[in-house]
């Protein structure tokens, strides 16, 4: 385990608990910290915090542990994976449709990401814990397309604070219902957990994160729309509610569709076709792409083709 002490400075007054230990450069993720906090690792003025938002005062002393990272024990599997590009720090992976990013809790014996990773590549960072090790950010179970994965700490810091700053772009295709009539818009609308089924998000204009999705459409069909879209946040399902929040939901989408769908889909119709990001290690720009699935230009036919 992993001791620390730090002072609370003036700059830092009134600040979250969280936040504070997130800058002190302890290359651990914030939800990692915030983790840490809520399971009794943290004492502010020797008194257990375990509220990750407590807000602390100028010379507050804060302990605080980590604790040391098991072995990693989800089992590996020999799953073969499309791997678009490696080198020392990290890769880009074309995850196929059906493929889980990663094993729940306790269940780690799957046909997910993580397990075939394991078997093929020998270091991942560990910053996520054993569950998801390497894993930056996430797609959906039937969503296919581009994954950037960590293979040290060092990489997986520097990669997600290109998340939260906007300046690792991703871009999607996707085939709505309905005719879109604005060639570009932007969809500016809070996410939050539906309190009607765990399983869903809703837009939660009051109490909901900010997520910013920007829609081009690139062909009108006789009743879909061929879209781009980028993500200028990565909530949970932000394509998936926005593209339904605006009359326009994704076609397959099992959770956020019409319930009557004309054309029948293996899952929502939606691929991560495009990312760009600044290499930890060159600090150079890097750009991926790659093409739509079987499935993707299965269903496009079809409704290129509905009278």
């Amino acid at each position: 385990m992993n001791n620390y002490q730090f002072f609370v400075t003036p700059e830092e007054d009134n600040s979250r608990l969280d936040v504070v230990l997130s800058n002190k450069g302890l290359e651990k993720s914030r939800s990692y910290i915030q983790k840490s906090i809520k399971e009794g690792n943290c004492k502010v003025n020797g008194k257990l915090i375990t509220k990750e938002s407590y807000k602390v005062t100028t010379n507050d002393v804060i302990d605080f542990s980590l604790l040391e990272d098991k072995p990693l024990d989800v089992v590996k599997k020999n799953i073969p994976i499309n791997i678009i590009y490696q080198d020392e720090d990290l890769l880009v992976i074309n995850k196929p449709r059906g493929m889980v990013v990663h094993p729940a809790n306790g269940h780690y014996d799957g046909d997910t990401l993580v397990n075939a990773l394991l078997f093929h590549v020998k270091d991942l960072s560990s910053i996520n814990g054993i569950v998801r090790p390497g894993i930056v950010h996430r797609i959906d179970k039937d969503t296919s397309g581009l994954l950037v994965v960590a293979k040290n700490d060092e990489t997986h810091v520097f990669l997600q604070k290109q998340l939260k700053d906007h300046t690792m772009h991703r871009e999607y295709y996707a085939l709505c219902e309905g005719i879109i009539p604005h060639t570009d818009l932007k969809i500016d609308a809070p996410l939050g957990k539906d309190p009607r089924d765990r399983l869903k998000r809703c837009v939660d204009i009051y109490n909901g994160k900010e997520a910013v999705t920007y829609v081009h459409v690139i062909e009108r069909m006789k009743k879909h729309t061929l879209v781009s879209c980028k993500l200028e946040t990565g909530r949970t399902h932000q394509i998936r509610v926005h593209m339904q929040y605006i009359k326009h939901p994704l076609v397959g989408d099992p959770l956020y569709g019409y319930r009557k769908q004309e054309i029948k889909a293996n899952g929502q119709i939606l691929h991560a076709y495009q990312i760009t990001f600044i290499h930890p290690r060159t600090k150079k720009e890097m750009t991926f792409t790659c093409p739509v699935d079987e499935e993707f230009n299965r269903v496009l036919e079809i409704a290129r083709n509905l009278k």
